[in-house]
């Protein structure tokens, strides 16, 4: 399992935080989440154990106000400090509570939820691979030559696993799950490919065009 001290990309930290790239980015603009967790190096990048953070920020939001939220946050900030020398192990052996007055907020929850859907991201990481003599470098399924992002991409478009395993076979439930995580963790950049046609089963019913009528001058 990667370490608490893992720093992920804004895409990732979606991901592992169930936020919206949106949300990532407003906690680091907005100094929600305490810079010491915050990387620039190389582009933006998120300590992992700190999107436990994040997940209780917005999770939270309609049981606390923001500055509750805020005052947990920076109360807990020194117990994660720690986490950059910490594997998840010893994290979970951590007190989380915070107190605050009458207020009294648990950040385990978080910290074993967040823990969970990281291992879930290592295991789509792990599924996937890329090598400049299989498609030309696309990310692909281990093993197979099948892409990912082109399974992501049927699944979200709400084809059923059976639909799925007719294109491709070799396929189970648990590698669609894996391909659409680690399509989600890592979203394609630029101009999506052109349609490479028609779906399998498609017929034109018509194809004749309407002159478009000008307007009265």
């Amino acid at each position: 399992m990667a370490a608490s001290a893992e720093m992920l990309k804004p895409s990732e930290a979606a991901v592992v935080s169930r936020v919206t790239l949106r949300d990532v980015n407003r906690v680091i603009d907005e100094h929600i989440l305490p810079d010491a967790f915050v990387s620039a190096d190389n582009g933006r990048h998120v300590l992992a154990a700190a999107c436990s953070l994040i997940a209780f920020y917005f999770e939270s939001a309609k049981h606390l106000t923001s500055e509750e939220r805020l005052l947990a946050i920076r109360s807990a900030e020194p117990r994660f400090a720690t986490a950059r020398a910490l594997d998840w192990t010893k994290l979970l052996r951590e007190d989380l509570t915070v107190h605050h007055g009458f207020l009294t907020i648990d950040l385990m929850p978080f910290v074993r939820r967040v823990r969970d859907r990281l291992t879930d991201l290592e295991a789509a990481r792990a599924a996937v691979e890329s090598s400049p003599d299989v498609l030309g470098g696309a990310p692909v399924l281990k093993g197979t030559r099948i892409p990912v992002y082109d399974v992501a991409a049927s699944a979200a478009a709400g084809r059923s696993i059976d639909e799925i395993q007719e294109t491709w076979p070799r396929l189970n439930a648990e590698m669609v799950r894996l391909a659409g995580l680690f399509a989600e963790a890592n979203p394609q950049r630029g101009r999506p490919r052109g349609s490479a046609g028609m779906p399998k089963g498609a017929v034109i019913v018509t194809n004749r065009r309407v002159p478009r009528r000008r307007a009265a001058g």
